[in-house]
């Protein structure tokens, strides 16, 4: 048996990540759990935004954000993002977060976080409480920490963060499967678990 529920944003989990906007001179951070990707090719990801929020016109005005994934040893400063705003403190100073640059943006990065997404924006949805920002993917900056000697990308290590409900949860980094595992032959199933025990012995 099922409760029916009043309609509403119930989708769970959701990314919590770090958006910042601006200039090197002069930028925010704002906290934001809608976002997603939306397209491939080209790759296009999108944040929906309140319009009252302060990061709102800097990035309607510049058409450039990052997105900045969150580890979970920057979910206090994620969590002070979100309820502070930019017009009355910095929030990369008073976070003690490090700035750098771009490659296709203005926009600073934020260092400490294990993945950086450069966005430039292509569209605006206005949708009612919030507007969507529509952005194409322009570069993509993750820490070498987190990469193998095969160009691999280990996303569980990088102990990411997910927002539930007024709530952020570590997102265990347990493997239960991959793209196409249901329906993999045993011969294939067989040397793959045979290359996870090697892994796990080096």
């Amino acid at each position: 048996m099922k409760v029916n529920s009043t309609p509403g944003p119930l989708l769970a989990p959701l990314p919590t990540v770090m958006v910042s906007c601006g200039t090197m001179e002069e930028s925010n951070i704002l906290t934001v759990a809608w976002t997603g990707i939306i397209n491939s090719n080209p790759p296009m990801t999108y944040i929906s935004v309140q319009p009252k929020r302060h990061s709102h016109d800097i990035i309607e005005k510049s058409s450039e954000f990052v997105i900045n994934l969150v580890s979970a040893d920057l979910a206090k400063a994620t969590d002070f993002c979100g309820v502070r705003s930019g017009r009355d403190i910095d929030k990369f100073e008073s976070q003690g977060l490090t700035k750098e640059k771009g490659d296709t943006v203005a926009v600073p990065l934020i260092a400490e976080s294990p993945v950086n997404i450069e966005c430039k924006v292509k569209d605006v949805v206005r949708l009612g409480s919030h507007d969507m920002f529509m952005a194409e993917i322009t570069a993509v900056h993750i820490d070498d920490r987190f990469v193998d000697e095969k160009g691999a990308y280990d996303f569980g290590a990088m102990d990411l963060v997910a927002f539930t409900h007024g709530k952020y949860y570590r997102l265990r980094p347990e493997e239960i499967g991959f793209f196409g595992f249901s329906i993999m032959k045993p011969k294939t199933a067989k040397r793959k678990a045979a290359e996870k025990r090697k892994s796990r012995k080096r």
